[in-house]
């Protein structure tokens, strides 16, 4: 880690009088903690910080219990956002049912055409897209724990009544899905705030992946098991389980995850020290009306996350909800089989996102590719791949070819996670929040229009109709992997320029030598105020000054 050429060699804090600080950078250390607490500090509660914990689970860093309780929230987003797709399978399928003189009569529960059920399946973002700009403004407001976990409860508890508007028929549980979709929203953008507290600039792909293949993981999962429920319990059931689950994680969340790494109760000196000096103050923190709207919009590496983020999405959508369909239409797999193959992608996602990530910041930190060449890399090299597998589903009528194909579309778009998700933080990242608004606001749209357009082209169950569908994603594609490989960056924008420095240090450069001798400096410190006597008013002032109340 490079070091300031007047800080004393083997110390990695600088002396509060070596400078005097501007409005604005007090301001920041409020926020980031610049100034070092003692090896001992005190939390705001009076209770002292413990320099480290000899559990087995107390010394494992904190950003990664953060990171690990984020993944098991996007979790929940994806269960309680895929489970229709299963559900409504079940909902408008023929039953048999037998009567007692033997014979066997097949009834469909709810009669709704393919049209219809391409609204009731694209309703949920309609509500989706409202929430995701204000949820980027209200998490750089308010700070993303708050949001993130009360979206994913409000959408479980949503969830829980979801069997009873679809009782009061098709416009009703469209409406429900609506406001889901509402609550959802601010989820995106929302944990952008709490990586820029939490997330060292060497460790963001990893975190920040980490964080997102809960999608994955949780489509994977929700998958198979909508079809066993809806195959052995009800459809109804499916809604009450992922309900349930969705509530149970949000308690957790409350009581373990902060907004920031100054406010955890139990963190360490080290990892706070760690994460704090690798994000140095320079100028101040965006005010309130201060975004820079003109030159955001105008600008290109914005556009290349923007539209690499809607292209994406398109595919993805157009698989999520569409994926079972086309399984039951084209190869007549029942329920348990449709859910368990229409799974199978999504695991291979989550796989790929968190072990591109893990790439992505090996290859940043041993400097052998610049941050702009990793993410075009990764995201481009998805694109491609995914418009030519895409193209051969297209191509052939053989169920194993189909799915392996399917497979590799989905699963390889893991890649671009490590892309164009991550690239708000390289960019801007005091306006990561609002950007991760903006474009996911603007990705939300194939999720209101792909159902649609599914419904549309395939009325009559054919795979003719089907084809259509998948060369139009290949398309899509390819026209993300041109703008993203020609407008794309990922260094500090000039307009973003002026509030908030990284410094570029893995926890390896921070060295064990580092923490200790910081550490026995500050000791050195105390027992000389203590000795002259001003031990307990330095002890309140450090209290006061170094930790946000």
């Amino acid at each position: 880690m490079a070091e300031p050429a007047d800080k004393p060699e083997g110390s990695l804090t600088e002396s509060p009088d070596a400078t005097e600080e501007s409005p604005e950078e007090m301001e920041m250390n409020e926020i980031f903690q610049e100034k070092p607490a003692s090896s001992h500090a005190i939390h705001p509660d009076g209770n002292e910080r413990p320099p480290i914990s000899h559990s087995v689970f107390g010394k494992i860093p904190k950003r990664y219990i953060v990171a690990f309780m984020a993944f098991l929230g996007f979790c929940n987003v994806y269960m309680l956002r895929v489970n229709l797709s299963v559900a409504i399978v079940a909902m408008v399928s023929n039953m048999s049912v037998e009567h007692e003189d033997g014979a066997v009569t097949y009834i469909q529960e709810f009669y709704w055409d393919s049209k219809l059920q391409g609204m009731v399946l694209g309703s949920f973002f309609y509500g989706y897209i409202v929430t995701q700009i204000p949820g980027g403004w209200l998490a750089t407001k308010f700070g993303g724990k708050v949001l993130f976990g009360g979206g994913i409860a409000m959408t479980a508890l949503l969830t829980l009544f979801t069997p009873l508007a679809i009782r009061g028929g098709a416009y009703t549980l469209m409406g429900i899905r609506i406001v889901e979709g509402l609550f959802e929203g601010v989820t995106y953008p929302s944990i952008h705030a709490i990586w820029k507290n939490w997330a060292p600039p060497l460790e963001r792909s990893q975190l920040a992946t980490a964080a997102f293949s809960g999608s994955y993981v949780g489509t994977f999962l929700c998958l198979p098991i909508c079809g066993v429920l809806a195959e052995h319990v009800g459809w109804p059931s499916i809604f009450y389980v992922f309900g349930a689950l969705g509530l149970v994680w949000f308690v957790g969340w409350w009581f373990i995850v902060t907004d920031s790494p100054a406010t955890h109760s139990t963190i360490s000196y080290q990892e706070l020290e760690y994460i704090r000096q690798t994000i140095i103050v320079e100028g101040g923190v965006a005010k309130d009306g201060a975004v820079p709207w003109k030159k955001v919009l105008t600008s290109g590496p914005v556009w290349a996350i923007l539209v690499a983020h809607f292209c994406e999405n398109w595919g993805f959508y157009t698989m999520l909800t569409s994926l079972p369909l086309f399984l039951q239409q084209i190869f007549h797999y029942d329920l348990d089989e449709d859910g368990v193959l229409s799974a199978v992608p999504y695991l291979v996602m989550a796989v790929v996102v968190m072990g591109s990530g893990q790439l992505a910041d090996f290859l940043r930190q041993r400097q052998l590719l610049s941050t702009t060449a990793v993410r075009k890399i990764f995201n481009c090299t998805a694109f491609v791949i995914q418009a030519i597998f895409m193209t051969a589903v297209a191509f052939t009528h053989d169920a194993v070819a189909a799915i392996s194909c399917l497979t590799v579309a989905i699963g390889v778009g893991g890649l671009a996670w490590s892309g164009f998700s991550v690239n708000h933080l390289d960019i801007a990242p005091q306006y990561a929040s609002l950007l991760m608004g903006v474009s996911n606001c603007i990705a939300t749209i194939p999720g209101i229009v792909s159902p649609s357009v599914v419904g549309q082209l395939v009325q009559h169950k054919l795979a003719t109709e089907w084809e259509m569908v998948f060369f139009i994603a290949a398309g899509v594609y390819l026209f993300g992997a041109i703008i993203y490989a020609v407008f794309a960056s990922g260094e500090l924008q000039p307009w973003a320029e002026g509030s908030v420095q990284y410094v570029l240090c893995s926890d390896e450069d921070y060295s064990e030598a580092d923490k200790e001798g910081m550490i026995q400096d500050e000791e050195e410190e105390e027992d000389v105020r203590r000795e002259t006597g001003d031990g307990k008013e330095d002890d309140k002032e450090t209290s006061d000054s170094d930790f946000v109340k």
